[in-house]
């Protein structure tokens, strides 16, 4: 239950610094960067500060470990549950680390997943544009593993779309996430790529499309209720948009998101 919330509350802090440049500052297509280079065991496993203390007891333990046994095997259940403690702590660069380390001696699809995913979510959170890219190219290769072997997992088809778009390719992502939306209609995280993606480049209307879509199938998903809130703040109806607002007011109350819409919901005044 700790590990849940404290991954929820790190996507939530980077999807909601996301929303926070949509509407202020457009973001254009994103130049093909340089990878970031030095993928030595040192450069993930010696800053980790921020994790509990418990969590942090346990990896420096689980680490010596590792760094001291010979046996493959054992080195690759280790560097599982290395990486499932960094995910613990958000660290999901280093769980990447770990999780590719424990892929290459599984090499099963659950092992790639969980690669992949690991990341997956590091490029998501990602500030740094250097980091941003060596992440999705990391999260892309072991998510093209699971493609080939199942090219119906959609999820991750989505997922691996949305690595496209810090790359030189962008439109190969948007190509993708279509093609998830044609075989699935309902596809929420398709769906959610899609509008963010639309107000990005300023196609509020379509934007609004996609996320009205969205929330028909999950009103729950408040990502996309703030969203389609940004769609109708630059679409000019504001109207919709206080009321997109103040419904995500009601449905979280937690002190980031409410700080988020009260920043938009000043706009409106």
């Amino acid at each position: 239950m700790i590990k849940t919330r404290v991954i929820l509350i790190v996507l939530c802090a980077g999807i909601i610094w996301l929303l926070f440049q949509l509407p202020k500052s457009v973001v254009e297509n994103e130049a093909s960067v340089a990878q970031t280079t030095g993928d030595s065991v040192s450069a993930h496993i010696e800053t980790h500060v921020q994790a509990p203390k418990e969590v942090s007891a346990r990896i420096r333990e689980l680490r010596g470990v590792w760094m001291e046994n010979t046996s493959n095997e054992k080195n690759a259940i280790f560097a599982d549950s290395l990486a499932s403690l960094y995910r613990t702590s958000s660290r999901f660069d280093s769980a990447g680390w770990f999780s590719e380390e424990a892929a290459k001696f599984f090499n099963t699809a659950d092992s790639w997943i969980k690669a992949g995913d690991d990341y997956y979510q590091a490029y998501t959170l990602a500030i740094d544009e250097s980091k941003q890219d060596a992440f999705a190219v990391k999260a892309r290769s072991f998510y093209q593993k699971v493609m080939d072997e199942d090219p119906n997992n959609l999820e991750i088809k989505t997922k691996m779309a949305m690595t496209y778009l810090s790359s030189s390719n962008p439109m190969q992502g948007i190509t993708m996430l279509r093609e998830v939306l044609r075989k699935d209609p309902q596809n929420e995280l398709a769906l959610f790529n899609m509008g963010m993606l639309s107000i990005q480049s300023r196609q509020f209307d379509k934007a609004v499309e996609r996320l009205t879509q969205l929330v028909k199938i999950n009103p729950t998903h408040i990502q996309g209720q703030l969203l389609l809130g940004i769609a109708y703040l630059n679409m000019g109806d504001n109207d919709h948009a206080r009321e997109q607002f103040n419904l995500v007011k009601e449905m979280d109350k937690d002190p980031a998101v409410q700080a988020t819409v009260d920043s938009y919901l000043n706009e409106l005044k």
